[in-house]
């Protein structure tokens, strides 16, 4: 099976990576193609163009930072559109609403190929070791035709039913990530300023109910403050503004969400966005030291 990837950023290599380990035959397509070399060198064939890789591919995934690049890809004058036959899957990984994974279904199925809406939950190091989880949306026999897929990139996959809602699992996830973030920002900086000292305050949480693995994860740039990109923090507040829009077409009132859009989204405004999404705490800190 033929397999093309579009999209190499901090999450995209390690998991074509894994395709290629897996022995996938694999065509690469990235706007910066030097972002592509080491997958060249692996054995990845790397094409010109997203029609390029569509045209030598059976199955097509696509994993982009926002929907206007997704929509460049598919339907561009070079797009993915002009090059998938009448078999293609088309797999979308990239984080868009759940109205734009169903626009782009419709698009794929004009052509008579398939499309499966299917973003993960995690980040670099569980795309490094094939541990991400996949939230899938589309037709059952087209997420089991991709399954073996699925399994060289994640540890499970769940399907959560038509085009769009493998996207609307993937804004439910992300916000309580963002909470989850932001509350235990919070709380270290509440911590400091009534005295307590941060590596106390993270044994406790480590040793109390509240203990997470994504705290557990994140416990060492909150001591050290040094937050390098695992996930992006402009790429959450992305997210949460896409939660918003979803909000307000659902007309459902999130008090916690809505707080976070505002905090994530000054701290990418005061220059935090390309820091960890745990940098939060910084914006947090600035606030109130």
């Amino acid at each position: 099976m033929k397999i093309g990837w579009i999209g190499l950023g901090l999450m995209g290599n390690p998991m074509a990576t894994n395709l290629i380990n897996a022995g996938y035959s694999l065509y690469v397509y990235n706007r910066t193609s030097s972002k592509a070399e080491s997958l060249v060198q692996k054995g990845a064939v790397l094409c010109q163009s997203p029609k390029e890789v569509a045209q030598h591919s059976d199955i097509v995934i696509t994993m982009l930072s926002n929907v206007s690049a997704v929509e460049e890809v598919f339907a561009g004058e070079e797009g993915i559109l002009k090059g998938i036959s009448n078999d293609s899957i088309v797999i979308d990984m990239s984080t868009v609403s759940p109205k734009d994974s169903v626009h782009f279904a419709q698009l794929v199925n004009r052509q008579q190929a398939h499309f499966i809406d299917a973003p993960v939950s995690g980040s670099v190091q569980p795309a490094k070791e094939g541990t991400l989880l996949i939230l899938a949306g589309g037709d059952a026999s087209d997420i089991e035709t991709c399954k073996p897929i699925f399994d060289v990139l994640g540890k499970q996959t769940i399907h959560f039913g038509e085009n769009g809602k493998g996207s609307a699992a993937k804004l439910s996830i992300n916000l309580l990530l963002g909470i989850t973030i932001q509350g235990a920002s919070e709380t270290f900086v509440l911590a400091e300023k009534l005295g307590l000292q941060k590596a106390d305050v993270a044994e406790m949480i480590s040793n109390a109910a509240v203990n997470t693995p994504i705290f557990q994860m994140k416990k060492s740039s909150f001591l050290n403050e040094d937050f390098p990109a695992a996930f992006m923090l402009e790429l959450m507040s992305k997210d949460l503004g896409l939660v918003k829009s979803e909000m307000e077409s659902a007309q459902i009132d999130l008090p916690l969400a809505t707080a976070a859009n505002k905090t994530y989204a000054s701290a990418k405004e005061s220059g935090k966005g390309k820091s960890d999404v745990a940098a939060v705490y910084l914006e947090i800190k600035e606030r109130n030291f």
